[in-house]
């Protein structure tokens, strides 16, 4: 049986469970604008979501609901049961491309790695024409995989704005000092209708690092603002309204980059701030987004040495499993900033970094850059469960997250038009009217 039509199964099955009255408790998903949800989707309203202050599941007390989530875990296990260690190594990686069209090595890196996401920059992206041509081709190659692909960008408005023919959105920073939260949620909304227009599925996107540092390198305009308050106002809008749109929204750089002086992109920032000192300031707005119902968690590169002296927190057991799962009780999937970052590549071997990050707890590593990079990551990952260093069980828990997500999005490798953006570009235009004028 292929393995396309075992995740058609899989996905069928969870439809007639959910039906049933066996939805799990889990995180929220992306509501449907608020439209009546159709018998089976996975797509509880917005007073579904728990609320601030509460684990991801709704529990105050830390408790999760006994037996409420495994009809649906029967229903993956079945799918990752009939999965390849290779197919399931795949699904940890979301690997970046070359050029502006789908080429024999893209082919091979979904065809026969089997990888789980393609991330775009704007030198892939010379078109929407071009764009949806190369998704589509992309769909096409992995209709025989075991889960459709995830599709991804940067894309945040201000100076990180990837995607061609489109109007450009405000700066987070910009956005932020009007203090207006409704401009937030609109901004968000288009964000993800651009991805979405685009074929795109997931946008890294809202960055929650509070910009305290004047000399950050890195975040600066990113940010919503120096202040907690602020940050998680304006961050926790823009998040609900891109997964309103049906994209998955990616909070990040845990545990926070507003403080850091070096550019990560370029070499490993250190920052000498303690656990209490991270959970009453950096770690507010995460909390809050785990509160209510982030799908995904970018983890930086940077070193806490007064937390783990030996790890950057990408690869820090630490910081991912002691402390982004264990103290803020995020049960969704973790993935690390790009691994070819100089942070990262000027300390350590991809590979090394990649086996390290999955041990920690990283669920999906992000090779942004050559595919020769996703070779070492892959052949690395798998030498280390050969020689019993990372268990596949561990590989296992990743993959039922992934799974697990990407059917919540009701993601597919079914072809999309090319989009006409001259009613989105309006919209632009008359947000951008309606908050920034006068």
């Amino acid at each position: 049986m292929k393995k396309r039509q075992l995740w058609i199964i899989a996905a069928v099955l969870l439809i007639c469970m959910v039906a049933a009255g066996c939805a799990k408790s889990g995180n929220p998903t992306p509501d449907n604008g608020g439209k009546p949800t159709p018998p089976g989707e996975v797509r509880p309203q917005p007073e579904e979501q728990p609320p601030a202050g509460t684990d991801n599941k709704g529990n105050n007390n830390g408790d999760s609901a006994q037996g409420s989530d495994e009809p649906e875990n029967n229903a993956f296990q079945q799918v990752l049961a009939k999965m390849s260690l290779d197919q399931k190594i795949g699904q940890l990686i979301i690997a970046g491309v070359d050029g502006t069209a789908a080429n024999n090595q893209d082919k091979r890196m979904i065809a026969e790695q089997h990888v789980g996401g393609i991330i775009f920059y704007k030198d892939n992206l010379a078109s929407p024409k071009a764009v949806i041509t190369y998704i589509n081709q992309l769909k096409e190659w992995n209709k025989a995989s075991a889960a459709p692909l995830i599709l991804s960008v940067d894309q945040e408005g201000g100076k990180v704005s990837r995607l061609p023919g489109l109007e450009r959105l405000p700066s987070a920073a910009a956005i932020g000092a009007t203090g207006k939260v409704p401009f937030a949620s609109a901004v968000g909304s288009l964000l993800g209708r651009e991805a979405e227009a685009m074929g795109l599925n997931m946008d890294y996107a809202p960055v929650l690092d509070i910009n305290s540092n004047p000399d950050n390198p890195v975040i600066g305009t990113r940010s919503y603002g120096a202040t907690a308050k602020v940050v998680t106002s304006m961050g926790m809008a823009v998040m609900s309204a891109i997964r309103n749109e049906g994209v998955i929204p990616v909070v990040k750089h845990f545990p926070g980059h507003g403080d850091t002086s070096v550019d990560s992109h370029l070499e490993l920032p250190v920052v000498h701030k303690n656990l209490e000192q991270l959970k009453e300031f950096e770690w507010k707005p995460f909390a809050e987004a785990i509160g209510q119902g982030a799908d995904a968690v970018m983890v930086a590169h940077i070193l806490f040495p007064k937390i783990d002296e030996d790890y950057p927190s990408s690869l820090s057991k630490t910081i991912i499993t002691d402390h982004l799962r264990g103290t803020l009780g995020f049960e969704g999937v973790v993935m690390t900033d790009d691994m070819t970052m100089g942070a990262i590549a000027q300390n350590y071997g991809i590979g090394e970094a990649a086996v390290r990050t999955v041990m920690a707890g990283s669920d999906i590593v992000l090779v942004a850059h050559e595919y020769g990079n996703v070779d070492k990551v892959i052949q690395a990952l798998k030498q280390s469960v050969t020689k019993g260093e990372l268990t596949e069980q561990r590989i296992d828990e990743s993959v039922m997250r992934i799974l697990e997500l990407k059917q919540r999005y009701k993601l597919n490798d079914e072809p999309v038009a090319s989009p006409s953006l001259s009613k989105l570009n309006a919209d632009i235009r008359s947000v951008l009217k309606q908050y920034t004028s006068g």
